[in-house]
């Protein structure tokens, strides 16, 4: 005979709670929304057989910048929310705690969602962008010119929701700033897949005691 033994498992419903995180940009922020991305990879895919059977136009390095945007349904100018999610998740190799687990317990809640891809969207504050355009070398080895929006002054208040029972809000906050100096978001951020990085993206968080001021400075209302 087998004698079977019932255990008894507890599961704790979930502890969630809600930080703002005001954060201030220190370097340039550079974005290019995935489409555009998509475009360019699908012009390179063409070759030298599309050239052939198209007239080459003149490129509006304006205009590319412009279509690199994330432009909210209401019309606010944005970046994806999941930029920070994964720049968090990416800093957690730096304090030893699990991504996977990161994973389960940081989500970023959005304030808008783009008007031509429904992407969730965090609202960009501070001036206006400017065109950004460089050199890059493409996936056939030809070196071409790119155009991307850069925000030079940029601010944003960061919404996250986090499980309790893994972080507190000030580890959430701490986390936080360790995503904004050594990871970063955008195109160029020092934690790039393809490349170490050119240095933009980085941000800090708000001192608590210059909050007020960076509100009134990027013309941000008050929750």
């Amino acid at each position: 005979m087998t004698k079977t033994t019932n255990t008894s498992i507890t599961i704790q419903p979930p502890r969630m709670a809600v930080v703002d995180i005001p954060i201030r940009g220190i370097e340039p922020l550079v974005i290019a929304r995935f489409s555009k991305k998509a475009e360019l990879m699908q012009k390179m895919a063409e070759g030298s057989a599309a050239k052939n059977k198209k007239d080459r136009k003149a490129r509006d390095y304006d205009a590319e910048a412009n279509d690199a945007k994330h432009i909210s349904v209401d019309g606010w100018d944005g970046i994806c929310a999941s930029a920070f999610r994964a720049a968090c998740i990416s800093a957690c190799r730096l304090v030893g705690f699990k991504m996977t687990m990161a994973k389960l317990s940081l989500f970023i809640v959005a304030e808008g969602y783009d008007k031509d891809e429904s992407v969730p969207l965090i609202r960009i504050f501070g001036d206006g962008a400017i065109t950004y355009s460089s050199h890059t070398r493409n996936a056939t080895g030809v070196i071409d010119v790119r155009s991307r929006p850069m925000y030079k002054k940029w601010g944003c208040v960061i919404k996250i929701r986090y499980d309790q029972d893994q972080f507190t809000a000030q580890d959430v906050v701490n986390l936080v700033a360790r995503a904004g100096l050594q990871v970063g978001i955008g195109e160029g951020r020092p934690d790039s897949r393809s490349s170490a990085g050119l240095g933009f993206g980085i941000f800090e968080v708000v001192p608590t005691n210059e909050v007020d001021k960076f509100y009134l400075e990027y013309g941000i209302a008050a929750a």
